[in-house]
C-alpha cells in the first residue's frame, strides 16, 4: 500500500511559483505512475499532469502546459510539480495520486491518493 502525503501549497500573487511536494511511502513507489491533479470550490476534480514510473512519459492538462513541470525522485520516494506563471484560475486544492503504472489522466485509474494542499493564487 502506498501513502501520499503532499506539501508546498499556499498563497502566492498572480505570476508567482510554487513547488508541490508529494511524498510516498511504500516499496513498490517506483513501479507507480504518478499524478497531480486539482479540485476548485464547486467544480469537479481536474487532470493537471503525470509522470510514469522511469520519468520517461509525462504528460499535461493543456491549461498548465508550459507553465507546470512534473517530476520525480524514486531514490526519494518523492513526486514535485513546479508551477510557474501562476494565475488566479489555478487556484484549487492539488492532490497526489499513485496507480500501478497506467500512464492515465483519468482519476478513476488511480488507486491512491494523498489529502491535498491548497493553492491559492491573488490577482
Amino acid at each position: 500500500q502506498v501513502q501520499l502525503v503532499e506539501s508546498g501549497g499556499g498563497l502566492v500573487q498572480a505570476g508567482g511559483s510554487l513547488r508541490l511536494s508529494c511524498a510516498a511511502s511504500g516499496p513498490t513507489f517506483s513501479s507507480y505512475t504518478m499524478g497531480w491533479f486539482r479540485q476548485a470550490p464547486e467544480k469537479e476534480r481536474e487532470f493537471v499532469a503525470f509522470i510514469t514510473w522511469r520519468g520517461g512519459n509525462t504528460r499535461y492538462a493543456d491549461s498548465v502546459k508550459g507553465r507546470f513541470i512534473i517530476s520525480r525522485d524514486n531514490a526519494k520516494n518523492m513526486v514535485y510539480l513546479q508551477m510557474n506563471s501562476l494565475k488566479p484560475d489555478d487556484t484549487a486544492v492539488y492532490y497526489c495520486a499513485g496507480n500501478r503504472g497506467v500512464a492515465t489522466g483519468w482519476a478513476n485509474d488511480y488507486d491512491y491518493w494523498g489529502q491535498g494542499t491548497q493553492v491559492t493564487v491573488s490577482s
